[in-house]
């Protein structure tokens, strides 16, 4: 697919556009990655605007899968304003989202998101991310994650990924736990370009990381998706999705701004993984692979260098 060229306008319909075909391209990648697994597909409309929902449900390794697209606009609210510190009356915004939570403990959790905001007071920005969250932390896939992130960033700029590996520490990082919702990745926000220039180097960044997005969780998927795994490694993913859900539900700014705007509900909320669990002052075992995972759920570490 041919990115914008420079005779191009860089703005929101021609973005949805570019971003609803690479949705398409990464559902038939992982459904060619899982093997059996299938995306259904919910379009839906309302009042503020359209999308394509994606879902895929107990694939081979692929437990649950959501891959979104929205083009949505309308009235610039109050608490809205709030939310994004901005004055004006109306908004247009574009994004593809994605999350996929393996049935196998040892293939990480992903997320994904690409966004382009506009305002009618002349504002334009995107922001996005990947970030990974294993139940089991592997040092050497960690690095190769950051590695391949970084690649990308630095294709456009060598301060983009030191800036937003940093940011995407902050940010996924829950706060009433003390730790990070895994190894992080790359996060960045409110990226406002001051000329049309800038703002293709922001959409062709964007579409690059919608493009190995489904490339960097297949490699996982192929690495780790037929391991053999006891009851109790099982039952420890489900209390590390426990706080996969408290992090979306409580700090995640996509959830608040999709329910701030009356959006699809059922899309918002795909997310959430199929199965989860909360246990009581839970400590895992001193020494144990458990115990060392939760000992790396900090901010800071410098994954490339290792």
């Amino acid at each position: 697919m041919t990115l914008l060229t420079k005779e191009n306008t860089v703005n929101v319909s021609n973005t949805a556009a570019i971003y609803k075909s690479l949705q398409t391209t990464i559902c038939r990648t992982f459904e060619q990655a899982d093997g059996t697994g299938k995306f259904t597909q919910d379009e839906w409309q309302k009042e503020i605007g359209s999308g394509l929902t994606c879902v895929m449900q107990n694939g081979s390794i692929i437990e649950k899968a959501g891959v979104n697209f929205s083009h949505v606009s309308g009235i610039f609210s109050e608490n809205m304003a709030k939310l994004l510190g901005e004055k004006a009356n109306t908004f247009e915004v574009t994004g593809v989202s994605s999350i996929i939570h393996s049935g196998n403990p040892f293939v990480p959790t992903i997320h994904m998101n690409v966004r382009h905001f506009s305002l009618d007071n002349g504002s334009s920005w995107f922001g996005g991310g990947i970030d990974l969250t294993p139940t089991y932390i592997n040092a050497i896939e960690a690095r190769w994650f950051h590695q391949t992130l970084k690649d990308i960033c630095d294709r456009y700029d060598t301060n983009f990924y030191p800036e937003w590996k940093t940011w995407a520490d902050d940010y996924f990082y829950l706060t009433h736990r003390h730790e990070t919702r895994g190894v992080g990745g790359i996060f960045f926000d409110r990226m406002q370009p001051a000329n049309e220039a800038d703002l293709k180097i922001m959409l062709n960044l964007t579409c690059d990381l919608l493009k190995i997005y489904p490339v960097i969780y297949s490699q996982l998927m192929k690495d780790n998706g037929y391991k053999p795994f006891t009851a109790a490694q099982k039952k420890w993913q489900k209390i590390r999705r426990g706080r996969y859900v408290e992090f979306n539900l409580i700090h995640d700014r996509g959830t608040k701004f999709g329910l701030e705007t009356d959006g699809n509900i059922e899309s918002i909320l795909v997310s959430l993984p199929a199965e989860v669990e909360w246990v009581y002052q839970n400590q895992p075992e001193a020494g144990s692979p458990e115990a060392q995972t939760q000992e790396l759920l900090k901010k800071g570490i410098d994954w490339v260098k290792g």
